[in-house]
C-alpha cells in the first residue's frame, strides 16, 4: 500500500463529510475490495417473479455420507440403550413408542450405512470420476 491517505466522502450536497483514513482502516477497505480474489465465489443475482435471489457458483462438497450415517446410527443406538431402564415407566405412561422409534432409527441407520458404503465403493470404481478417499 502507498503512504498516501485515502479520503472518504459521506453524504451528498453541502453536508458532505470528508475524513482521512488511518492505515488500519485503509487495509480493511482494501481487503474488502479484494475478497473475491481470496477464494470467495462470485455472486450472481437472479430475478424470479418479484424476488431477487443471490446465487453463488460453488462446487459441491465431496462427501460420501458414510460418516454422517454412522454418527446418526450411533446416536439412535445410545438413545435406545438409554431408554431401556425406563421401559416400565414408558409402558405405564403409554410412551413405548419412544423406544420403538429409537429402534427404528437404529435399524434404518444400519441400512443407510450399508447403502452409503456401497455407493462410495461404486463411485471409487468409476474411472472417469475424481473422488477423494
Amino acid at each position: 500500500m502507498s503512504d498516501e491517505q485515502w479520503i472518504i466522502r459521506e453524504g451528498d450536497g453541502p453536508d458532505t463529510i470528508e475524513r482521512k483514513l488511518g492505515h488500519r482502516e485503509m487495509a480493511r477497505i482494501d481487503r474488502a475490495a479484494r475478497r473475491h480474489e481470496l477464494g470467495r465465489p462470485e455472486i450472481t443475482e437472479l430475478e424470479i417473479g418479484k424476488r431477487t435471489h443471490r446465487v453463488a457458483e460453488v462446487e459441491p462438497m465431496d462427501v460420501d455420507g458414510v460418516r454422517t450415517m454412522t454418527v446418526g446410527t450411533v446416536v439412535w443406538a445410545v438413545v435406545t440403550v438409554a431408554l431401556l431402564p425406563f421401559l416400565g415407566t414408558l409402558e405405564s405412561q403409554g410412551r413405548t413408542w419412544w423406544l420403538w422409534t429409537s429402534l427404528a432409527g437404529f435399524g434404518l441407520g444400519l441400512i443407510g450405512i450399508e447403502y452409503c458404503r456401497r455407493r462410495r465403493n461404486a463411485l471409487r470404481m468409476q474411472p472417469g470420476r475424481r473422488r477423494r478417499t
